[in-house]
């Protein structure tokens, strides 16, 4: 696939459109996004914040502070309350977009896995992918470098 992305949440209330590449797609393993996905991990795909627009609708934030002491602002739609992307205090220029509500996700594959320690036992991990116990120190994958 090649941009720009469309989106939405499941209502059809929120629309966005991306004009820039993802940066990577990864799947987070942790407690948290296993309870905010409803399913065994979340996938984000990271990208520049400057690319994104919305184009219908008016997402609704909430925070919450992580262990790290980081502060995330979790976008959703007041309607159905769909998740569609949250944003790390020490990373204001990304948006870490949950790929879900892409319009097309026949082409999204993570090519990262973190928070590993707290996978499902039943999830096997692609041989190609890189696989974390938590996050890596070195994070400069996440932002593209």
């Amino acid at each position: 696939m090649s941009q720009p992305y469309h989106g939405g949440c499941e209502c059809g209330a929120i629309r966005y459109v991306i004009t820039g590449e993802p940066i990577v797609i990864y799947a987070c393993h942790c407690t948290i996004c296993q309870s905010q996905s409803g399913s065994a991990f979340g996938l984000a795909m990271r990208i520049h914040a400057k690319d994104f627009k919305i184009t219908a609708g008016r997402l609704k934030n909430f925070t919450r502070q992580a262990d790290s002491g980081q502060v995330f602002t979790n976008s959703f739609c007041p309607n159905c309350g769909a998740r569609i992307h949250h944003h790390a205090s020490k990373t204001a220029t990304h948006l870490s977009l949950k790929p879900g509500t892409l319009d097309d996700t026949s082409w999204l594959k993570p090519t990262h896995h973190v928070f590993t320690r707290s996978a499902q036992p039943w999830v096997v991990f692609p041989e190609d992918a890189q696989i974390f116990d938590t996050v890596p120190s070195d994070r400069g994958w996440l932002a593209g470098e």
